[in-house]
């Protein structure tokens, strides 16, 4: 497919940055051409590159660096939507792009001219006797030079490619470059080539080597350098954008504003190499950025922009800002860019091949416009931000918003933070920590002063038997400490649920209305209870993060089941807080085996036994006779057990004998580990952890994200490890008897959530 018919390329997709990564991944099926083998890749990371693959790339190769990929969106180029993969570090560029895209399509996008990808050969003689005879004669030879350099390429001379024609320079430099020593003479012939789809050094190299000896036979010297130049001023791009004023309009600013302050920025630009090369830097930003992910070679597209900026002699802008005589706001860019799209890494790096398909499968020239497209965009949003709230301002936000987390601000008080630390101008750890002890202090006068006590309830992490229980086998379980806090409180209208960390603020209808998720739940409890006719406001404090396999959902009931209980004066038992929260769980997940929300009630280790043929299960309080120190790191992906449990429930069904040894083999597992434990074999439980991961994988419940974990875990001194609850994503458990630290700052090295407690008989909330 090429971008001319591509039929599902749609650059604009509303609230793109506001998915998961797993969302956006499904978002490109509906708008590329990606197959499902990119998307599983994507997904999965498996289209990075390898260390096998990079080690014949470089020399002395000990592994792989990554950079982030991410996409601008809303491009529309010569017509065409685009999509354009962006790889870089630095915070902002894909956004600023992203929104500089979007404000040129309301005016028909970017248009671009490309002229001929022609990269330049030099060929150097030196020694020569009669300069000017040399230089005639090599002009005149014009046609026998051309015909050998392309002798030994005619496939693309075929393509319509190949050396185009010559041209030859007369050089005097001082010897040694010293001001005022002895001059010498040099000719250098540039070869001109056209390299279609290739980047094409190695092709103009070795034309340059062919052709040296009738160059030297010809002009009567030595051929010295021959190599070629990466000035590719013959490989230019020009791309233009039309903004309409009415369309520049912003917060604060008339669009003819912001207008005159691009104009006025990018003219300073015009005439002064100092602003100039942050300018042009800025530029670079976008233009290195697709360079990387496309595999092409950006130092050298990077060189030849920062040259062609010199050609007058005076370092300047590539943009040229100006208002039309309409009052329209036109930006224009001229750049060299010389790039591929076969060879070299193109063919040898997974992620550039993907690239490339995002892209449509462009042409070199078809790429060359976007790269043009891309520079422009992104000088526009350095402009635009700089002329109006300044990109100090992003800069700043974006510092406050590294120092909350380095600080360890909690995801409740983040965003607040993050305001008071830029209002006081003082961006620094220990005053992102002062202010979270200030917020905490205000809202525990808060608390102690309000009557309603909070209920809490304990998370679960299985460390044997996840599935297997739902088949009437064994689990090993124990209980996170006072995971999901809940009160509740009178009100005069209705039943409302509020979540504040979750951002949930809600009425809870009836069931006769059908509700779905939390309010669902809630329905269906408040009907069990006969409290459908009260008026309340339900508040819920979790403390571990929604749908991550650690009994989120049983802890919540559990929590609000308790805190209703307390309010209203029902008298419930615990046993009757269990039977509910099953109810609730049911509802939740389909079919749960009732782990999560009896670690939930009673919160202690215990041994359960999932229900039997009578529908019954059952459970066992577990003394252990050590602590189990643990670590639980999650993937930041969601576990969704119901689908999970479904899928297992499907291959069941379809090969029952088979999945019932399987599920025999963990039931052992299990069984051995509870003595594990009661014996304080902290090793022997390990190793049963590890074994149980084999057989949970095998079921197709784990993910990459789950492995890579695991492996790390283990690595750094876990002497087991595994998945938790349902898979599919979610979290992982790590038994780590010489300490949790090692583990926790891996994990955390890696980008994911990590925690560490004791499990222990002690666990009651």
């Amino acid at each position: 497919m090429t971008l001319d018919t591509a039929s599902k390329s749609r650059s604009r997709i509303p609230n793109f940055f506001k998915l998961s990564i797993r969302d956006r991944i499904d978002a490109l099926r509906a708008h590329t051409e990606l197959t499902e083998d990119d998307l599983l890749a994507l997904e999965h990371g498996t289209h990075t590159l390898r260390c096998h693959v990079a080690d014949k790339m470089i020399e002395n190769v000990v592994g792989v660096f990554g950079l982030p990929l991410g996409l601008g969106l809303n491009f529309l180029i010569d017509g065409r939507e685009v999509i354009v993969p962006l790889s870089v570090e630095e915070p902002s560029i894909v956004a600023g792009l992203s929104g500089a895209a979007r404000t040129a399509r309301l005016s028909g996008g970017f248009s671009t001219e490309v002229s001929d990808p022609i990269l330049i050969g030099q060929v150097q003689v030196v020694n020569l006797t009669d300069v000017d005879s040399a230089r005639q004669a090599l002009l005149d030879s014009e046609r026998e030079i051309v015909s050998l350099a392309n002798s030994l390429h005619p496939k693309m001379v075929a393509r319509g490619g190949g050396a185009q024609g010559i041209e030859v320079f007369h050089h005097r430099v001082p010897e040694g470059g010293q001001e005022g020593a002895p001059e010498r003479d040099m000719l250098v012939l540039h070869l001109l080539v056209d390299t279609r789809e290739a980047m094409g050094a190695n092709i103009v190299n070795s034309m340059c080597e062919s052709v040296a000896s009738l160059i030297e036979r010809i002009a009567g010297g030595r051929v010295f350098l021959r190599i070629l130049s990466n000035l590719t001023d013959r490989a230019i791009v020009r791309a233009h954008v039309r903004i309409p004023v009415a369309n520049l309009t912003m917060k604060g600013y008339s669009g003819k504003d912001v207008r005159d302050g691009i104009v006025l920025a990018n003219d300073l630009a015009l005439v002064d190499p100092y602003r100039a090369t942050t300018h042009n830097k800025g530029i670079m930003n976008g233009v290195d950025a697709i360079a990387i992910a496309t595999g092409n070679d950006f130092r050298a597209i990077e060189a030849a922009a920062h040259a062609y900026a010199a050609r007058s002699g005076r370092y300047r802008a590539l943009t040229r800002w100006y208002k039309e005589e309409n009052g329209h706001l036109k930006g224009e860019i001229e750049i060299p860019v010389k790039v591929g799209t076969v060879g070299g890494s193109l063919e040898t790096n997974p992620s550039v091949r993907l690239n490339h398909r995002l892209l449509g499968n462009p042409s070199a020239t078809q790429l060359a416009g976007i790269f043009g497209a891309v520079g422009l965009a992104q000088n526009y949003a350095a402009l635009r931000s700089l002329s109006t709230a300044g990109i100090q301002q992003n800069h700043m936000t974006l510092h406050a918003r590294s120092v909350a987390s380095t600080a360890k601000v909690p995801e409740e008080l983040f965003d607040e933070v993050v305001d008071a630390l830029i209002e006081s101008g003082e961006i620094k750890v220990w005053n992102a920590q002062e202010i979270v002890s200030r917020i905490q202090k205000k809202t525990n006068a808060v608390q102690s002063a309000d009557t309603e006590p909070r209920s809490s309830a304990s998370g679960k992490v299985i460390l044997l038997g996840e599935h297997a229980v739902v088949y009437g086998r064994s689990a090993l379980a124990a209980p996170i400490p006072l995971a999901v806090e809940s009160r509740v409180v009178d009100a005069e209208d209705g039943v409302h649920l509020v979540i504040p960390r979750w951002g949930v603020e809600q009425r809870v209808p009836t069931l006769d209305e059908h509700p779905a998720g939390a309010a669902g739940i809630l329905a269906l409890l408040l009907q069990r209870l006969d409290l459908t006719n009260r008026s309340m406001t339900i508040e819920v404090f979790p403390n571990v993060p929604r749908a991550v396999g650690l009994g989120g959902s049983a802890a919540l009931a559990v929590s609000v089941i308790r805190a209703l209980d307390v309010h209203f004066a029902i008298g419930l038992n615990d046993k009757r807080i269990n039977d509910f929260a099953f109810d609730c769980e049911r509802a939740a997940h389909g079919t749960p085996s009732g782990v999560d929300n009896t670690v939930a009630t009673y919160s202690k280790p215990i041994l359960f036994r999932g229900p039997s043929q009578s529908g019954k299960s059952s459970f066992e309080d577990l003394t252990i006779a050590k602590p189990l120190p643990l670590v639980i790191a999650m993937t930041g992906n969601e576990s969704l057990t119901a689908k999970t449990v479904a899928r297992v429930r499907q291959a069941w069904q379809c090969n029952k004998a088979l999945y019932e040894r399987v599920f025999d083999q963990i039931d052992e597992l299990t069984l051995a580990g509870a003595e594990a434990a009661r014996d304080g074999s902290l090793d022997d439980l390990g190793e049963l952890m590890n074994l149980c991961q084999g057989f949970l994988n095998a079921l197709q419940v784990s993910t990459r994200e789950i492995e890579e974990i695991v492996e790390v875990a283990r690595r750094h001194g876990a002497v087991g490890a595994k998945l938790t609850g349902g898979g599919g994503g979610g979290s992982v458990v790590a038994l780590c008897p010489d300490g949790p630290e090692q583990v926790v700052s891996a994990v955390e090295a890696m980008g994911y959530e990590a925690l560490a407690f004791e499990a222990s008989g002690s666990n009651v909330p």
